[in-house]
């Protein structure tokens, strides 16, 4: 009998040994359940040439063919990734819809004699949830901003809350993006819906009762777009600023974007579009800084010239609630820890 799951949460607590997503590697690359694994009932290419004979010459012999194909490959799982798993293994079984390549699959555990479940409505009653918790409904967390100009150390503030107890969404490390011009990581960001779906979790595992930590962000994260619910609480939400030392910025900044400044020609291509906005003659200074290979020098000029103007203007028109604010002695480690400490205490004075 199919599981039916009425919140995320209770998805997310199934209880089964292991999940096991039946899709395509590509359908599963775009999203899926947290924590399962794919062992894909049919391959892309498969999948493919039995949806055109589906369509091109019979529903019947679309299925005889499917059917011969998943036999094949659900026998190279049991001869494989599940050769090891004994005779209490309790396994949960997706696929898009709920359907054949879910039924097939678990049909064949059953047998074996595993006592393996499959999700009502497959992956797209999982999608709907996600979609729910993210999109039908205002959130009920109360958020608190970490805000602050770039390089003054707010990520790292954030991992330190974390570690005190404090109750932290990363949406940097979400999107794997830092956020800025030349924030993108060499791993690349996540689908949208991959990033909906971690976002989601996140918020589900987090007590509504008890403050939220974000940093501060646009409404887009690299390529990766927020959530208009989340979005409109952000913007609502009270906010503690992040001050620092220019020089202490501009050495943080040098270290942390090293992997990026290590490519020069990346970089360039990178810095190239603001010349629409900063001006040829200041960006060619910054071009310049880069092949000398002074890296804190161009992180300085970076700061002065762009980002903090930025952030001035976009100030300009934003109005919100300031809880205090913290002046980071250094941006090492010590340094960091006492600001993680003074947020902490500013966090517990508010609430």
């Amino acid at each position: 009998m199919p599981r039916s799951f009425s919140t995320l949460q209770d998805l997310l607590h199934h209880r089964a040994d292991t999940v096991i997503d039946v899709r395509s590697p590509a359908e599963f690359a775009e999203d899926h359940v947290p924590g399962a694994i794919n062992l894909p009932a049919l391959s892309n290419e498969e999948r493919a040439a039995v949806g055109t004979m589906y369509v091109q010459d019979s529903a019947f012999k679309a299925r005889k063919k499917g059917a011969a194909l998943v036999a094949r490959n659900v026998a190279a799982h049991l001869e494989g990734p599940l050769a090891d798993k004994d005779g209490g293994w309790q396994p949960l079984v997706y696929c898009w819809r709920g359907g054949q390549r879910s039924g097939s699959f678990a049909s064949i555990l059953l047998q074996i004699g595993w006592r393996a479940e499959t999700i009502a409505g497959g992956y797209q009653s999982f999608r709907r949830l996600v979609h729910a918790t993210l999109y039908d409904q205002p959130l009920p967390h109360r958020l608190i901003l970490l805000d602050g100009n770039t390089g003054t150390g707010k990520t790292a503030i954030l991992a330190r809350l974390r570690q005190m107890g404090l109750q932290v969404l990363d949406l940097e490390g979400l999107a794997r993006h830092r956020g800025s011009l030349l924030g993108a990581r060499p791993e690349g960001q996540p689908t949208q819906k991959w990033f909906e779906t971690r976002l989601a979790c996140a918020l589900t595992a987090c007590d509504p009762a008890k403050p939220v930590i974000v940093e501060a962000e646009s409404s887009k994260i690299g390529i990766i777009n927020l959530p208009p619910s989340l979005w409109s609480t952000m913007v609502a939400a009270p906010r503690i600023m992040v001050q620092a030392d220019l020089d202490d910025r501009a050495a943080y900044l040098a270290q942390a974007y090293r992997d990026i400044s290590a490519d020069q020609a990346r970089l360039r291509d990178r810095l190239s579009p603001l010349r629409r906005v900063r001006g040829h003659a200041i960006v060619d200074g910054w071009e310049a800084l880069l092949a000398e290979g002074h890296l804190q020098e161009l992180a300085y000029a970076l700061v002065t010239e762009h980002y903090d103007p930025a952030y001035s203007k976009a100030r300009e028109v934003q109005q919100f609630t300031q809880l205090g604010h913290v002046q980071a002695k250094s941006l090492d480690d010590t340094g960091l820890t006492e600001a993680a400490t003074q947020v902490a205490r500013l966090i517990s004075q508010a609430t």
